[in-house]
C-alpha cells in the first residue's frame, strides 16, 4: 500500500504564520475580519458573565483540504477567546492561508506523499462511484494517515495537548492519542457519515471498516475502533433539521450546527450588486470539482442569461467564456459576507457551502458531483429547502427552471428559514467549545 513510510516526517518545531505590521490599531494576529482569533499564539479573554474554564491545550489535526479545515478555525477561535491554547498539525502550506497570523502550526507531512498529492487528486477527480471511493481510501486517506503519523506524534510530544481534535479523514491523530491515553474528539465537517451512505453496499461498507482497522493494527493498536467516530466526543457541524432523524444518536454526538466564525474578508466589487432591485444568486462548485465544472458553468451562464437576476460565479479565470452582462465571474469571493446579499445559491452540495447558505435562510439548487455531496443534496431536498439537478447532464433550461422554482417558491425559503433557526439554536462554535471544555 502506498504512503506507509513512517520516516521522513518533518521536525516537531512549530511554524508561526507570519505576523504583518499592526493595522488600524489592532494587534496583529489578535483578530481576523470576523473579530475572532484563530491561533494558539494570541489569546483573548473569556466573555463577560461566563465563568472561565481553566486554561487547556487543544491540538487540531486536519487534512490538506480547505472544506475540512474551515469549521475548525471558528472553534479554535472560540477556544482562544476563552483563554485556552490552540495548535494545529497538518500540511503547513495548506493550513497557513486559512489561519490568522500567529497561529501555531506543526508540520505533519511526508515529502514523497506530498509530491504525488496533486496528481492523486487529479486522478481521484476522474473517477466516480465505488472506484472513486476505493481510490480515496487506498491512495489518499490511508497513505495520508501514515504520512502524518510521525508529525502528529512529534506535535503531541512537543505541545502536550490535553485534548486532540481530529478530522474524520485524519487517521493518525486518533491513533496517536489512543497510544498516549489522551481524549480525542472527532470533527465531522460533513454529516454524510451519520446516514450510513454505504448501507446499501454492505461489502463496501465492511471494506472501509477494514481499512480503518488495518491502519490501527499497523501502529500497534489491537482494540479496534471506527476512527471516524470518537468514543469521547463527536462534533457534528449540522442539526437534525438538515440531517433528519437524530433521535438515536448517542449523547456524546454533539450537533452544534455550522461554525461560521472564519474570517469574512476578501476583495469584492460590492457596487456591482444591485441590492434590493433584483435577486442575486451565487453559483459555486467549491474548491475541488475538476474540469467537468466548465460544462456546468457554461450551462449555468445560459440558464441565467435573460433572467431578471444577477449571478456571481465562483470559477477559475477563463472557465466561463463570454459571460452574459448579468454574470460576474470571480475566482474567489468573501463567501460569508456575500451570502448576506444573496437570494439563492447554486451549489455542488459541499457541506460547508450548504450549511453557510442555510444559515442565511437561503434556498438551494444542488448539483452533487461526488462523495458526500449526493447525501447532502438528499438532505436539502428532504428538508424542503431546495431542489437537485444533475451535475454532469444538466441542461440550461432545466437549471433555469430549478432556479426559478426556489426563487419564487415560498415553501423553499420557509424551509431554509427553519433550518437557519435550528442552526442558530444549536450554538455553533461556542457550543462546540463548551463541549470541549467539559471533556477536559
Amino acid at each position: 500500500m502506498t504512503g506507509r513510510s513512517r520516516k521522513g516526517g518533518r521536525s516537531a518545531k512549530p511554524r508561526r504564520v507570519e505576523v504583518p505590521p499592526l493595522v488600524g490599531g489592532a494587534a496583529a494576529g489578535g483578530t481576523g475580519a470576523s473579530g475572532a482569533a484563530t491561533g494558539g499564539a494570541v489569546a483573548g479573554g473569556a466573555d463577560e458573565g461566563r465563568a472561565e474554564a481553566s486554561p487547556r491545550r487543544f491540538l487540531f489535526a486536519v487534512p490538506p483540504l480547505t472544506g475540512h479545515t474551515n469549521p475548525t478555525v471558528a472553534v479554535a477561535a472560540e477556544l482562544v477567546q476563552r483563554g485556552h491554547d490552540v495548535a494545529w498539525v497538518g500540511h503547513p502550506d495548506s493550513l497557513e492561508p486559512l489561519l490568522n497570523p500567529g497561529s501555531r502550526v506543526y508540520p505533519a507531512e511526508d515529502e514523497a506523499f506530498t509530491a504525488r498529492l496533486a496528481e492523486s487528486r487529479r486522478e481521484w477527480l476522474r473517477l466516480r462511484g465505488p472506484a472513486a471511493l476505493k481510490f480515496l481510501w487506498e491512495e489518499l486517506i490511508v497513505p495520508l494517515g501514515h504520512a502524518m503519523m510521525p508529525g502528529v506524534e512529534a506535535a503531541i510530544e512537543d505541545f502536550r495537548p490535553e485534548v486532540v481534535i481530529s478530522d474524520q479523514q485524519v487517521l493518525a491523530a486518533p491513533v496517536a492519542a489512543r497510544l498516549r491515553g489522551l481524549p480525542w474528539v472527532t470533527s465531522a465537517t460533513t454529516s454524510a457519515e451519520f446516514t450510513r451512505p454505504l448501507a446499501g453496499m454492505p461489502l463496501v461498507e465492511e471494506w472501509v471498516r477494514d481499512q480503518i482497522g488495518e491502519f490501527q493494527l499497523d501502529h500497534g493498536i489491537e482494540d479496534l475502533l471506527d476512527l471516524r467516530f470518537s468514543d469521547h466526543l463527536v462534533l457534528v457541524f449540522s442539526t437534525g433539521a438538515l440531517i433528519g432523524d437524530v433521535s438515536f444518536f448517542p449523547d456524546h454526538f454533539a450537533l452544534v450546527g455550522p461554525a461560521l466564525g472564519r474570517p469574512r474578508g476578501g476583495e469584492f466589487p460590492w457596487e456591482w450588486l444591485e441590492t434590493g432591485r433584483r435577486p442575486a444568486v451565487l453559483v459555486s462548485l467549491g474548491t475541488v470539482n475538476g474540469p467537468a465544472g466548465e460544462r456546468f458553468f457554461r450551462a449555468a451562464a445560459d440558464a441565467v442569461r435573460g433572467m431578471d437576476v444577477q449571478a456571481v460565479f465562483v470559477a477559475p479565470a477563463g472557465m466561463v467564456a463570454d459571460p452574459p452582462p448579468n454574470v460576474l465571474v470571480r475566482d474567489h469571493v468573501p463567501q460569508l459576507a456575500l451570502l448576506e446579499r444573496m437570494s439563492a445559491v447554486v451549489s455542488h452540495g459541499g457541506h460547508n457551502t450548504v450549511c453557510e447558505t442555510l444559515a442565511n435562510g437561503l434556498p438551494l439548487v444542488v448539483a452533487p458531483i461526488r462523495d458526500d455531496q449526493p447525501v447532502i443534496a438528499r438532505q436539502v431536498e428532504a428538508a424542503g429547502a431546495g431542489v437537485t439537478v444533475r451535475f454532469a447532464r444538466v441542461r440550461a433550461d432545466e437549471l433555469r427552471t430549478a432556479l426559478g422554482t426556489v426563487l419564487t417558491g415560498e415553501s423553499y425559503r420557509a424551509a431554509a428559514g427553519r433550518v437557519r433557526d435550528s442552526f442558530a439554536a444549536a450554538g455553533g462554535a461556542a457550543q462546540a467549545a463548551e463541549r470541549l471544555e467539559k471533556l477536559t
